[in-house]
């Protein structure tokens, strides 16, 4: 059984039955099967599909919002935005997977020669928690308008949001098993990986986690894109623009209670302004309201599952007890029913610290001092992962040196670094292995076939 527990009261939300082996075998046959035919349609068609998807998912934004925030502790309003979003996406692909997959010509000695871009078949996803209808979309939309059929095996704690995904479909008269659920537990992905008739995989989630379906698939050698963890550097210079800094800072790390691959994780502020950004992270983070996040007025909610909050104290105390100083929160309340984690702030943050080097994944802040560009430039790419940066200037020279030398899969200058159904997403490093969304995403479960004729 696959159990759904509320993270705010510990309550079991729902429980779901796990596929037996021939139910396994029977959604992936179906999967294949309508490959055949879902391959062979226009993407006007597909379009037309997929943008009935996003309709659907606009018309239960409630009842999804609901069932994050039950789920996984996703804040109303937060899950509110995730569902537009999901739905943009699903509108983006719609309207320029015709555009993004368009043959090109390329001159040789042929009379005729070109690149066209064919799908590959059934393409397993294997979705996180964290954003269970937006991650779903993130996968969803760009494969299935390149004309790949689609298998979701999301985690088994945010089972009504795949139910519910799902729904979507069947509520937009979408072909039937252009897109199939698949409750299993973790343990059996591997075979599903190795299956046959799986032509492609994503990945959402850990990096350790990531390497072994890496390996898995590169076992039978099929593609993957790998999407995992990151320890975001946001680094703020001395002429930056502080207020505005800190608000942004302050958002990237709280958004969904720190639960975000590419949240700021690790703020690096330039000596000379180190006290006073300090004082206005500081006055934003205790202003912060954390609770029931079926309550409207909620800005954080609880972590996930427990072990999520255990370890996340772990990296906390470890730190402090290595020099770190606590400036807010820090500890779990006695009794506290719910898998909460006060917001909390670290500042003097050394390289040798636990929460510098490992990821954190809740509303923990961790504040680092820069002597000088160089240092703070320095510090930013001491990390093993390599998702998301972002740099805090006005001097223009500045963002073009730390544009070209921050070790990530994007940076953002003077903004939030964010997702986009427009931009490609992904990261270097322990943070993963290709690009979703924008055109370089749908690129990925392709055949880029050569055509060269004599």
């Amino acid at each position: 059984m696959l159990v759904s527990t509320n993270p705010h009261n510990e309550e079991c939300v729902n429980s779901y039955a796990t596929f037996n082996k021939a139910e396994i075998d029977n959604a992936l046959n179906a999967a294949n099967r309508q490959f055949t035919s879902w391959k062979n349609t226009s993407y006007e068609q597909r379009a037309q599909t997929l943008k009935a998807v996003a309709a659907a998912l606009r018309n239960d934004k409630e009842n999804l919002a609901h069932l994050m925030a039950v789920e996984m502790g996703k804040p109303l309003k937060e899950g509110l935005g995730e569902v537009e979003k999901a739905a943009w996406c699903a509108e983006h692909y719609a309207d320029n997977a015709k555009t993004y997959l368009q043959s090109e010509d390329i001159e040789s000695d042929a009379i005729e020669s070109y690149v066209c871009y064919q799908p590959l078949g059934c393409i397993l996803g294997i979705l996180p928690w964290n954003a269970p209808i937006w991650l779903a979309f993130r996968f969803l939309a760009p494969s299935l308008m390149a004309g790949n059929t689609c298998i979701m095996k999301h985690d088994p704690s945010v089972q009504g949001c795949a139910n519910a995904i799902m729904h979507a479909f069947k509520s937009a008269m979408a072909p039937d098993n252009i897109v199939t659920n698949l409750p299993i537990d973790n343990a059996e992905i591997t075979n599903i990986i190795k299956d046959r008739r799986i032509a492609g995989v994503s990945f959402t989630g850990s990096s350790a986690t990531g390497a072994k379906v890496a390996a898995d698939a590169g076992s039978v050698l099929i593609p993957y894109v790998l999407e995992l963890g990151g320890s975001d550097p946001c680094v703020v210079l001395a002429d930056a623009e502080l207020e505005k800094a800190a608000d942004i800072a302050c958002l990237s790390r709280i958004i969904n209670a720190g639960q975000s691959c590419i949240a700021a994780k690790r703020i690096i502020v330039e000596e000379s302004i180190y006290d006073q950004f300090i004082t206005l992270l500081k006055d934003r983070l205790e202003r912060l309201k954390v609770g029931d996040p079926l309550d409207n007025a909620t800005q954080v909610g609880p972590l996930a599952r427990k072990d999520i909050q255990q370890n996340l104290h772990r990296q906390v105390k470890e730190s402090i007890e290595q020099g770190a100083n606590c400036l807010l929160g820090g500890t779990i309340p006695d009794n506290q029913k719910g898998y909460y984690y006060p917001v909390t702030l670290l500042t003097d943050v050394t390289p040798s610290m636990t929460v510098f080097n490992e990821e954190t994944f809740g509303p923990v802040m961790c504040v680092t001092k820069a002597k000088d560009i160089n240092t703070a430039l320095n510090l930013a790419n001491q990390t093993v992962y390599g998702l998301g940066a972002a740099i805090w200037t006005k001097n223009l020279e500045h963002q073009q040196r730390f544009m070209q030398e921050l070790q990530a899969g994007q940076v953002a200058v003077n903004g939030i670094v964010k997702t986009d159904p427009r931009l490609p997403s992904g990261g270097i490093k322990s943070s993963g292995i290709g690009r979703e969304l924008g055109p370089h995403g749908i690129r990925e479960f392709v055949n880029c076939k050569q055509i060269w004729v004599g």
